[in-house]
């Protein structure tokens, strides 16, 4: 498994990453295959798991921590508050820790930065980021994150402010064409050294005829690593053999794919650019005041 560096840190971790957000029963991933999938992951070299408190209403880190029974020295787990407060994102650590049978996470992200209201929220006196620099301190988190689906600008924005250590961003192909985490946030972050980490590489699904080129084009980006959602071991295995082939694409490569793709730059399939979940209409760039 080829590995990189995590930003300003030169720990390595895995190119592809483990979006557990699926190993849940909603998916119908039951609990003996989600400690499976996750034990064979480790065992191919994956060593980034990326979970949520409120991805099935905590059954994921449930899962993560059960999978990772005597690997926690093997791994890097993140997870992540929707809590805009210093308050309530403690309490989702207090939580998260419990869940994954841990005493610390490498990695915690103020998940979801969206709109100017949540970035200035998080900002704010008690705000989260207070949470998050307080629990550093504490040793109960290693690294501070930060992420963001929609609008690249705010992100560009944060780590303007605060030196993150890394960022979860949208990074599909897809999401080269409209509000694009490529273009206006990448470079920024590489000049400053923010980790990388790409999601949505597979445009929930919708890139599936394409999956090895989708999966390459994120990966030729300049990221620490790629979480990819699995719930069937035979998805893993998938992912863990395009890993394994990977190349760097070309530009013409690249071209190729976005003349196949470019139909399907629409807000009912980029749903997390549109201006609501199930809307059908884009996200309305907000002005900024900075």
């Amino acid at each position: 498994m080829q590995t990189r560096s995590f930003g300003r840190d030169p720990h390595q971790v895995s190119l592809l990453g483990f979006g557990a957000q699926r190993i849940v029963d909603e998916h119908d991933c039951t609990e003996e295959e989600a400690i499976a999938i996750i034990r064979r992951a480790v065992e191919a070299g994956v060593n980034y798991f990326d979970t949520a408190p409120s991805y099935s209403d905590g059954q994921s880190e449930t899962r993560v921590g059960l999978g990772l029974k005597g690997l926690r020295d093997k791994v890097w787990i993140a997870t992540k508050t929707g809590g805009r407060t210093r308050d309530l994102a403690l309490k989702d650590l207090e939580g998260s820790l419990k869940r994954l049978q841990t005493d610390y996470v490498n990695e915690w992200r103020m998940h979801n930065i969206m709109q100017p209201h949540d970035l200035e929220a998080i900002f704010a006196k008690g705000g989260a980021l207070e949470a998050l620099i307080e629990a550093k301190e504490q040793g109960l988190i290693r690294k501070i994150s930060i992420s963001g689906h929609t609008d690249p600008r705010l992100l560009a924005e944060a780590i303007r402010r605060y030196p993150f250590d890394s960022a979860l961003v949208a990074l599909s192909a897809l999401d080269h064409f409209i509000y694009s985490f490529a273009h206006d946030f990448v470079p920024q972050a590489v000049e400053k050294g923010v980790a990388v980490i790409g999601m949505k590489v597979m445009g929930l699904g919708k890139l599936a005829p394409w999956t090895e080129q989708a999966l390459r084009y994120t990966w030729s980006l300049p990221v620490t690593t790629s979480i990819l959602g699995v719930s069937k071991m035979e998805e893993l295995e998938a992912d863990l053999a395009a890993a394994d082939r990977f190349v760097p694409m070309n530009d013409i490569e690249r071209v190729e794919l976005f003349q196949e793709i470019m139909p399907l730059v629409r807000p009912d399939v980029l749903r997390w650019k549109a201006r609501e979940w199930m809307a059908g209409e884009w996200y309305q760039l907000p002005e900024l005041k900075w």
